[in-house]
């Protein structure tokens, strides 16, 4: 009796105390990005622009992780049904820390607004820029160019989106000098040399910046959210977006959710996480989902009664499907 008691002692000692290497993951919180964040602020807020009225809710969805559980943490919450337990090696590096990765949630979101911004004004026909976004240390375009300056013709080719400086060096070589015109801080055009460096990832020359398309319109959006994370808001900021600049109503008074990550030219990505997002999105009252293509599958698995889901790849797609909601037209179904 002894020895069992004692057993029995290290048993409980150590499932209520030693942590265990997996994660909790439930349907998270959801956000109306037609409504406004827990300070009150609109989550879509425009300066010099007329902002249109709306009805109905455009709502996204999260996924909430609880890491550094315990033994029996993880089996309470597993055994109620509302939690899946998942190798912490999926959502954190080796090493890594809750803080890193709360960093990377935070820039994987900006990048996402960012993303949104874009996509929604070159929808609505505003022209876009191409700037540097990040400038690499020691490279050659470190000390020429800075963070933010607009980049218009590299090696002699017009830049028209981000994609054009990385083709804009096919056939180049480590060594060889090409011109770059950009423009800084609202100062006259300049067209430099750069000397092209050597990286084993590529054949071609390495010039040291990464490219990021940009709005170019006479007014300003901002996306005002906090204690969120990672990239799979960003089809449903565009759409509120565009939904604030534009007379209309595309809810028109529906709820409806919906995730997806979002390309600066409105190409709609999977991400992770449906099977909870959906049930979320029900738990808030959502009565239709936009679904990124890839996602149909699984999310079709987990789907609860009482929610249509939308099939979508891209933001045509999107408003294609609102518009047939609001006309009483059938949706395109996963």
């Amino acid at each position: 009796m002894l020895v069992s008691g004692l057993l029995f002692l290290v048993f409980a000692v150590v499932g209520s105390v030693v942590k265990v290497p997996f994660v909790a993951i439930s349907p998270g919180p959801t956000y109306d990005t037609l409504g406004r964040d827990a300070a009150n602020n609109p989550v879509i807020q425009v300066a010099g622009h007329e902002v249109f009225p709306t009805t109905g809710e455009l709502r996204m969805t999260t996924v909430s992780l609880n890491d550094g559980i315990t033994m029996f943490t993880a089996l309470g919450l597993w055994a109620s049904g509302r939690y899946a337990l998942a190798p912490r090696e999926e959502y954190f590096k080796p090493g890594e820390t809750n803080e890193q990765v709360k960093r990377e949630n935070i820039q994987q979101l900006q990048d996402s607004q960012s993303n949104a911004q874009v996509a929604a004004l070159r929808h609505l026909g505003y022209p876009v820029k191409v700037v540097a976004k990040e400038i690499v240390s020691g490279s050659p375009a470190d000390h020429v160019l800075s963070p933010g300056a607009r980049l218009i013709t590299v090696n002699g080719k017009k830049i028209v989106e981000a994609g054009d400086v990385r083709a804009a060096l096919n056939g180049t070589k480590p060594g060889q000098s090409v011109p770059i015109t950009f423009q800084a801080d609202g100062q006259p055009e300049r067209t430099v040399p750069i000397t092209l460096a050597q990286r084993q990832d590529r054949q071609e020359g390495f010039i040291g910046l990464t490219a990021a398309d940009r709005a170019d319109a006479p007014f300003s959006v901002n996306i005002s959210l906090q204690d969120v994370g990672g990239p799979s808001a960003g089809l449903m900021f565009t759409l509120a977006i565009i939904d604030r600049l534009t007379p209309g109503d595309l809810a028109a008074g529906r709820h409806i959710a919906g995730t997806g990550e979002i390309s600066e030219t409105g190409k709609v990505g999977p991400i992770g996480g449906i099977s909870f997002k959906v049930v979320g999105a029900r738990e808030a009252g959502a009565t239709d989902f936009l679904v990124p293509e890839h996602n149909c599958a699984e999310a079709k698995t987990a789907a609860p009664d009482g929610l249509n889901l939308i099939k979508v790849s891209t933001l045509d797609d999107a408003l294609a499907q609102l518009a047939n909601l609001k006309a009483g037209k059938p949706t395109t179904s996963c």
